[in-house]
């Protein structure tokens, strides 16, 4: 029997994948826990339209992700940071003073969270990070730690 799954199942297939299961497996545990619904011709019209349009928007967030980068990649961001008279910084510099300098001087809100810098940032001069976008699309960002 043909189903369309719902919701991702093991070791069987993820959301709006048309699947060959047993009957008696589809009638008695994925469609009544509304994991998966029959494949009919209707269904299956819908499942079609439904992926057109996902994949209609991830081509737009794709071309968003893009064009971050390119302005992302326009210069280096300049983090300010306190130091000694050595030019070694009190502390470090965060993954979140990234995300509010990127804010502050790019005009675009991204999640700490995706940000991993490369090194321990304890001295002036240019450093590297990696952004994660998700679905694979990762830049790497440069950023000069100035003396405030």
């Amino acid at each position: 029997m043909q189903v369309i799954l719902t919701a991702d199942v093991d070791n069987l297939g993820g959301a709006n994948e048309l699947v060959t299961v047993k009957a008696g497996y589809a009638r008695n545990f994925l469609i009544p826990q509304k994991k998966a619904i029959e494949a009919s011709s209707s269904n299956l019209k819908q499942m079609e339209e439904k992926l057109k349009v996902k994949a209609k928007k991830e081509e737009k967030l794709l071309s968003e992700i893009n064009s971050v980068i390119a302005k992302l990649k326009e210069s280096p961001l300049s983090i300010g940071a306190k130091t000694g008279t050595s030019g070694k910084i009190f502390g470090s510099v965060t993954s979140l003073q990234l995300s509010r300098a990127i804010r502050d001087q790019k005009g675009f809100e991204i999640d700490r969270k995706r940000i991993s810098i490369t090194e321990e940032v304890k001295e002036l001069g240019l450093h590297k990070a990696t952004i994660d976008f998700g679905n694979g699309n990762t830049t790497e960002l440069e950023f000069d730690v100035v003396s405030e």
